[in-house]
């Protein structure tokens, strides 16, 4: 009888061999991610943040156009035509760096160019895609009004036919990119239903004003988007859809990506304190030597890892056309509140330290009290699991 083969060595930053998954092409794919965020986000987000800046937005957008983080899993207009699971981990390596930087690719990516790609005409397309593609474009999505978060069917925004153009007229809030984008995707109440626009944001009647005053996403630009009788030709209209289903199929694509991302802000937390935890002294010997640390650091382990595990299950499931949208929100729950826990423990491990800029654990925590809220709540995702559950349904 032949000997079993030796396991690999144990690795603390992989400890379920979780990259075994992984073919060349992937670990290719978040090699560069985290090479970029290495290079152009780290050395300098926690100063953005502090200032509540994100400058050079446009040039950052340029350069995640050129490694292909754009609409990085559509196909054609010059997209890379990249698998969900590779999506993902440059979700996941992006916010790791700073939840703000994965919003910006979020954003243009999953909603605003996901909803040109799915629902859009040909002409749209090769208009738009190719340029949010490389980053000249940016775009955003307005969906969320100042009164209408959770219930989207509320919205206000109405647009309404005066011969063959359409007068949009409403407000959005919390539009992520809104004050930068050259282009964004509106969502609007019409005689026939909710439909979407493609707007040029230097129409006559648009402005976006940026929000100011936030404690969370501090290097990410977030407005409001002001519709006073803005008016677009026939052919702003997005042709091939109709209804809720259209911004909701937007918001799938966009919360996927943030049940990898959420696990990067995760990890970067889980990291600082592990790397504290083995050179930090105290009683005379390094704190990660003592249980109760030891501990924190197990429990974040299994739920991080674990975390990953389901995003890249779900990746797959999605590249097999099997993904659905209760899944998702399996996902989005699970992930961010896990990653929320993980930050506060990390920062405890940190002591008084965990609050510094110095370390990522503070931002990454603010970061995900915004993630969790955004593309669903917590209260919204569990119910709607509880209807896929029980069958019933507790919304109305």
């Amino acid at each position: 009888m032949s000997a079993s083969p030796k396991p690999p060595a144990f690795d603390p930053a992989d400890p379920l061999g979780l990259d075994d998954l992984l073919d060349p092409e992937d670990l290719a794919v978040r090699d560069t991610v985290r090479s970029w965020a290495a290079d152009r986000v780290l050395p300098y987000v926690a100063d953005w943040y502090e200032k509540g800046e994100l400058p050079g937005i446009r040039e950052l957008a340029r350069e995640l156009g050129s490694i292909g983080a754009l609409g990085m899993s559509l196909t054609g207009y010059g997209c890379a035509g990249a698998s969900s699971v590779q999506y993902g981990l440059a979700c996941l390596e992006l916010e790791a760096a700073d939840s703000g930087i994965r919003s910006l690719v979020s954003v243009q990516g999953s909603l605003a160019m996901y909803a040109i790609h799915a629902y859009g005409s040909e002409d749209q397309k090769n208009e738009w895609l190719p340029r949010m593609a490389s980053g000249e474009v940016i775009g955003c999505f307005g969906l969320t009004e100042p009164d209408h978060g959770s219930d989207p069917a509320g919205m206000r925004t109405f647009a309404k036919r005066d011969g063959d153009d359409w007068v949009l007229s409403g407000r959005k809030m919390w539009i992520t990119n809104g004050s930068v984008a050259g282009v964004a995707v509106v969502w609007a109440r019409t005689e026939d239903g909710i439909r979407g626009f493609v707007v040029p944001t230097d129409r006559p009647g648009f402005s976006a004003p940026e929000i100011k005053h936030k404690w969370s996403l501090r290097a990410s630009v977030t407005s409001e988007l002001v519709l006073d009788d803005v008016r677009l030709p026939a052919d702003a209209v997005l042709p091939e859809v109709t209804g809720l289903r259209g911004p909701l199929g937007c918001l799938s694509h966009a919360r996927y990506g943030i049940v990898w991302g959420s696990m990067g802000a995760a990890r970067s937390s889980f990291e600082a304190a592990l790397d504290y935890a083995r050179t930090r002294e105290q009683f005379g010997r390094p704190i990660g030597g003592f249980q109760l640390t030891q501990a924190k650091l197990a429990d974040m382990a299994v739920e991080l890892h674990k975390g990953i595990l389901l995003a890249h299950h779900l990746g797959r499931r999605m590249d097999a056309g099997r993904l659905r949208p209760e899944q998702i929100s399996f996902g989005k729950l699970n992930n961010v509140r896990e990653a929320i826990e993980i930050c506060r423990t990390a920062r405890t491990i940190l002591g008084a330290n965990g609050i510094s800029l110095e370390y990522p654990v503070m931002r990454h925590a603010t970061n995900l009290e915004s993630v969790l809220t955004y593309e669903g709540t917590v209260e919204m995702h569990q119910l709607v699991l509880g209807k896929a559950l029980t069958g019933l349904d507790a919304f109305r």
